[in-house]
C-alpha cells in the first residue's frame, strides 16, 4: 500500500472498495504517525535533527532501530523504535514495556468489569478489533488494578456514619485444587448527607468476634469515630466487637431475616396464622405493645415451636431496637434491604462466573462492579432531611455535618 504522504481523502477514497480497505489504510496511517512521533522524540532527546552536522562529536548519536509488536484496536502492529548509542532514549508515547496501546487495556478492564469471562473477552477482542488476547494477558491487564483495590480498601472515611448496614454475599473460589465457598462481608455506610457508600469488603474470613473486631478496628483506623446505628443480619460475633470499639452504637438485627429464618421451622398449615400473630409484634406502634403481642404469641405457639420462640427471646433487644425511633427511621433500619440491594446489583455482574481462581480475582471483579454501582449513589436516600433532623434531636452532638 502506498504511503499516506501527500494523499488527500479523495485520493484515499478512490482506493477503498470495502470497510476492510478503510481499516487497513487506517492501520497504516496509525503506524506511520507513530513512527513520526518516535523520530520527533529522539530528535528532541539528542538535540539535533537526523543527518545534522550538530551531531558530530556530540557524544551520542542514533544507533538504528529495534522492532516491537504492539496490540492496538487495528490489530497487531510492528513498530521500529529508534535507538541511541548510550541507550538513554525511551519512547514516551509507547512506554518501554508496554505491549498494547490506544485504550486496549481500558477496553479489557471495562469488559471484565461487566462480568465477561476471559474466553468471552478473547472472542470479543478478536471479532471487533482483530486482536488475539489470551486469558493470561487478560489476567495481567486486570492485575494492574490491584493496587487501586487495596488503596480503595484503606482510604480515609468520614468521622460519623448515622447508619451502617452489614451483610455477606457468598462466592465459589478455587483453593488448593478444590472449590470452596467464601464470603465477602460488606459494610455499607450512609453518611451525614444521606449518601450511601461501600466502606469496605472483607473476603474469606471466618465469622467471629475477633474477625469483626479487626473490621471495626480497620474502620476506626481509617477515621470513623462513631456509628449511630448498625443494622446487621445474624453475623456471629459482630455485636461483641462493635460494643468494644463503638460502645454507643445501637444495633438493629434485621427483622426480615429473623422472620424468614423463623418460618423455616413452622409447618405449612400453621404459617398463615403464625405470620398474622407475628405481624402484631413487629408492626406494633410502641415497644410496650410489641412486648404484649409477643407474650400472646409465646403462650399460643411455644409448645409447638419452642425453637422459634426462643430465637426471638434471645435476640429481642436487637430485634426491637428500631422501636426507639420514628417511623421514617424505622423504615430504614428494621431490615438490611439496603445492602441486599447492592448485593443484587453485584450478582448481575458476577453471576456469569461459576468460580474464581483466586481471592484476588474475586477482589478485582467486586471492586470494579462496586465502583460502577457507587457512581450512581450521588443523591441522598429518600426522606433523609426529615430523618437527619430527628437524628440531631436523638443523638445531639454525635451527629456531625
Amino acid at each position: 500500500m502506498q504511503s499516506f504522504e501527500n494523499k488527500t481523502i479523495r485520493d484515499l477514497a478512490r482506493e477503498c472498495e470495502s470497510v476492510d480497505d478503510i481499516l487497513s489504510m487506517m492501520k497504516v496511517l496509525f503506524k506511520e504517525t507513530l513512527q513520526l512521533v518516535f523520530e520527533a522524540e529522539i530528535e528532541e532527546h539528542l538535540g539535533y535533527s537526523k543527518h545534522s552536522q550538530l551531531g558530530n562529536n556530540s557524544g551520542n548519536s542514533r544507533n538504528g532501530y529495534s522492532k516491537k509488536t504492539i496490540k492496538t484496536k487495528f490489530g497487531n502492529t510492528q513498530l521500529h523504535i529508534p535507538r541511541d548509542r548510550k541507550g538513554e532514549y525511551e519512547p514516551q508515547i509507547v512506554k518501554k514495556y508496554e505491549t498494547s496501546i490506544n485504550g486496549l487495556e481500558e477496553q479489557i478492564i471495562a469488559l471484565y468489569s461487566k462480568g465477561m469471562s476471559t474466553r468471552d473477552i478473547e472472542d470479543h477482542m478478536k471479532d471487533i478489533y482483530g486482536v488475539n488476547v489470551s486469558p493470561s494477558l487478560v489476567s495481567k491487564v486486570t492485575d494492574k488494578i490491584l493496587p487501586q483495590v487495596f488503596e480503595w480498601q484503606s482510604r480515609p472515611l468520614e468521622q460519623v456514619y448515622p447508619i451502617v448496614y452489614l451483610d455477606a454475599i457468598h462466592f465459589k473460589v478455587r483453593h488448593e485444587n478444590r472449590i470452596i465457598n467464601k464470603a465477602a462481608y460488606t459494610v455499607l455506610g450512609v453518611n451525614s448527607q444521606g449518601v450511601k457508600d461501600i466502606l469496605g469488603i472483607w473476603i474469606g474470613e471466618n465469622e467471629s468476634a475477633s474477625f469483626w473486631l479487626s473490621v471495626c478496628t480497620d474502620l476506626k483506623n481509617r477515621g470513623v469515630e462513631d456509628i449511630l446505628i448498625a443494622c446487621k443480619d445474624g453475623l456471629a460475633g459482630f455485636s461483641e466487637a462493635t460494643q468494644s470499639t463503638f460502645p454507643q452504637t445501637d444495633i438493629q438485627l434485621c427483622v426480615i431475616h429473623q422472620i424468614r429464618n423463623s418460618m423455616k421451622y413452622v409447618a405449612s398449615k400453621d404459617r398463615q396464622e403464625f405470620m398474622n400473630d407475628l405481624k402484631k409484634v413487629y408492626k406494633a406502634s410502641i415497644i410496650e405493645e410489641a412486648e404484649l403481642q409477643f407474650g400472646k404469641l409465646k403462650d399460643k405457639w411455644s409448645s409447638k415451636y419452642e425453637k422459634v420462640i426462643s430465637s426471638w427471646e434471645e435476640n429481642w433487644v436487637e430485634l426491637t431496637a428500631f422501636f426507639a425511633y420514628t417511623s421514617d427511621i424505622r423504615k430504614m433500619i428494621y431490615t438490611t434491604n439496603t445492602v441486599e440491594g447492592y448485593h443484587r446489583q453485584l450478582r448481575k455482574v458476577t453471576k456469569t462466573k461459576s468460580a474464581y481462581p483466586t481471592d484476588n480475582a474475586l477482589r478485582k471483579i467486586i471492586y470494579l462492579a462496586t465502583t460502577g454501582i457507587v457512581e450512581k449513589w450521588g443523591n441522598p436516600i429518600p426522606s433523609w432531611l426529615e430523618c437527619k433532623s430527628q437524628f440531631k434531636i436523638i443523638f445531639g452532638d454525635r451527629l456531625k455535618d
